[in-house]
């Protein structure tokens, strides 16, 4: 059985996350914020805290992970630290996953941070998907579209099976 990670791990990530069980995975679910892990632990997901800003909280989290599913298109906060997990952060995260057990990378490509930032994040992870030859997907989906968590942990799934 698959383990997935799910940074920022809101309500469309618990929502994610409960497909992913459907599908026969364990979840691991993240906030930044302690009140957030209660939403998760209720949902029958296993909750963790981690900053999406600090690599080590979130490579913490990787040891018996298989896909990493980076849902933070739609984050809020300071403008430069948005960008920040979007751009540096990001890729010095997944520099660190080569190193790991994690086999596959799902990056939020739509949401409600800028264009050119979310564009930015989707080069830094097809680059590399294909400097490590890992798996990758970006989710363009809109969340409020009816069946976008069904479709999204497909998605998912695929990074796997091919």
């Amino acid at each position: 059985m698959a383990r997935a990670l799910i940074v920022g791990c809101g309500c469309h990530g618990v929502e994610l996350g409960s497909e992913l069980r459907e599908l026969g995975w364990r979840v691991r679910g993240s906030s930044r914020r302690p009140e957030g892990l209660e939403r998760i632990e209720a949902a029958g997901l296993e909750p963790a805290l981690a900053d999406p800003d600090s690599a080590g909280t979130v490579l913490e989290l990787c040891a018996d992970v298989a896909v990493v599913v980076w849902l933070l298109a739609s984050a809020s906060g300071e403008p430069e630290a948005v960008s920040a997990i979007h751009g540096p952060r990001l890729e010095s995260l997944l520099e660190k996953l080569v190193d790991s057990p994690v086999r596959g990378f799902a990056y939020e490509a739509t949401g409600s941070v800028g264009r050119q930032t979310l564009a930015e994040g989707a080069r830094i992870v097809q680059r590399a998907g294909e400097r490590w030859r890992i798996p990758v997907t970006l989710l363009c989906g809109d969340r409020g579209e009816a069946g976008w968590a069904t479709r999204t942990a497909a998605s998912v799934a695929a990074l796997l099976t091919g």
